[in-house]
């Protein structure tokens, strides 16, 4: 039992007793950004890392190694060796020797206690393939070579082609010549530019995402606000007319505000998203709303008129008469609004929502260049373009339905077929009536003997 005791009180000794501690103790390591415009630090490009670490009381210091994983290297890189004490800094004279993927300084004077070392380390890099990166090593005292403790991890980017693609156009001297124009070099930055294009994709996606979302939602809003403005009771018509002028006579970045800040307000939270898909469907419908009941509208009376002579419901009519026409008149108007609609998503990002025009503005507070911007552009091009291309055919086509001069159908292999089988089609109907006119003019032969002369024949007497 006193033995039990003893052994207990010995291990609490044990466990409170403090155990050895670094001479030199390792504070932190960082690495400088090497991303071209972006904050991220890339693998198997030059970079600078800097590292710091504290010499315990009683201890000295004379020298440090520093060791990356495989695929790091030191291999020509210089260093700078700085001791701090407080606010006052003394350069430490010594040798750097790197190589592939360790770097040994000695000092020519051991560094005393209680003095911080920053090793600065120009011209490194890190492995290609990226990841969480940590600094160990060795260092030298008088009890001799000591295990230095690992640093916090460092996060690198794996050295991708489009990484290359930017190093290479770093380096080219045509690049180099096209930046020095201020503007050129403000607004069309390549590397950035490249750099740009990828790095917006999750924003342009999202962006289109709302949209897409959004747009069916405002159709149907629209079609019912549409209606309710063309109806004969006046309640419905107030309404409409209220909910249509409001939203059409305010500017879309108030409506905004209004969601995203004065719902909360009222403990209506929502996701960002969401809400952003809400704000563009309801702004949208009502834009849509006037361009349906314009189109209802623009439909001639003698439509309703033809169809309640036919003994049709209002509702069949308007379902079966009136929309389908006026969605086929519809159709270029609404989707110059849907171009209006994606392009007005980039005013969320004034509210935190991470579209195409968020991306692009985070791209451009680290870089200090506006090309991420020329860049979104672009992604909102590649969607408008062609819709707008869309929209001009539909119309052309349209005018000339409208007016009856279509293009006709140049000649081919079907088109002549076609005639062929036309004109067999012809010859048998008129053979027919032949045969027919046979049977009905008995005095058949008399007339065509009478007439043969036109066709050069001696008529008989």
């Amino acid at each position: 039992m006193r033995a039990a005791a003893f052994a207990a009180l010995a291990l609490v000794l044990a466990l409170a007793t403090p155990t050895g501690a670094f001479a030199l103790t390792t504070n932190k390591a960082t690495a400088r950004p090497n991303e071209n415009g972006g904050s991220g630090v890339i693998g198997g490009l030059p970079t600078r890392l800097t590292w710091e670490g504290t010499v315990d009381e009683g201890e000295e210091v004379t020298a440090i190694t520093l060791a990356l994983p495989q695929g790091g290297t030191f291999a020509g890189s210089s260093t700078k060796v700085t001791a701090l004490e407080g606010l006052s800094c003394t350069r430490v004279e010594g040798v750097a020797t790197p190589s592939d993927n360790e770097l040994t300084v000695v000092c020519s004077e051991p560094i005393g206690e209680g003095l911080l070392i920053r090793l600065e380390v120009e011209g490194m890099s890190f492995p290609d393939a990226g990841g969480d990166v940590v600094v160990s090593g060795t260092y030298e005292n008088a009890s001799g070579t000591q295990a230095l403790a690992d640093s916090k991890p460092i996060t690198t980017i794996a050295n991708t082609a489009l990484q290359a693609l930017v190093a290479d156009l770093d380096a080219s001297p045509a690049v180099a010549a096209w930046n020095s124009n201020p503007f050129l070099g403000m607004f069309f930055k390549p590397q950035l530019l490249v750099t740009a294009l990828f790095s917006l994709v999750p924003g342009w996606l999202l962006c289109l995402l709302i949209v897409c979302i959004a747009y069916p939602i405002a159709i149907l809003l629209g079609l019912v606000f549409a209606f309710m403005k063309i109806s004969r009771h006046k309640i419905l018509r107030a309404i409409a007319i209220v909910y249509i002028n409001i939203l059409r006579g305010t500017p879309l970045f108030l409506q905004i505000y209004i969601m995203f800040f004065g719902l909360p307000m009222m403990n209506i939270n929502i996701d960002n998203n969401v809400l952003g898909v809400i704000v563009i469907a309801i702004n949208a419908s009502a834009y849509l709303a006037e361009i349906f009941r314009a189109g209802i509208q623009s439909i001639p009376q003698g439509q309703y008129e033809a169809a309640s002579s036919l003994g049709m419901s209002y509702f069949q009519t308007m379902f079966d008469i009136i929309l389908p026409q006026t969605i086929r008149r519809v159709i270029p108007t609404v989707t110059s609004d849907f171009i209006t609609s994606y392009k007005d998503t980039s005013l969320l990002s004034s509210v935190g929502v991470m579209e195409l025009m968020m991306f692009a503005k985070n791209l451009t507070s680290v870089s200090g260049n506006m090309t991420p911007y020329v860049a979104a552009a672009l992604f909102y091009l590649v969607v408008t373009l062609p819709l707008i291309k869309a929209v001009t055919i539909v119309e052309t086509r349209m005018a000339h339905a409208e007016r009856g001069t279509g293009k006709r159908p140049r000649g081919g292999r079907a088109v002549k077929e076609n005639a062929r089988q036309k004109e067999s089609r012809d010859e048998a109907e008129l053979s027919q009536l032949a045969v027919h006119a046979e049977a009905l003019d008995p005095e058949r032969d008399m007339w065509l003997g009478a007439l043969s002369p036109i066709n050069g024949v001696p008529a008989e007497v």
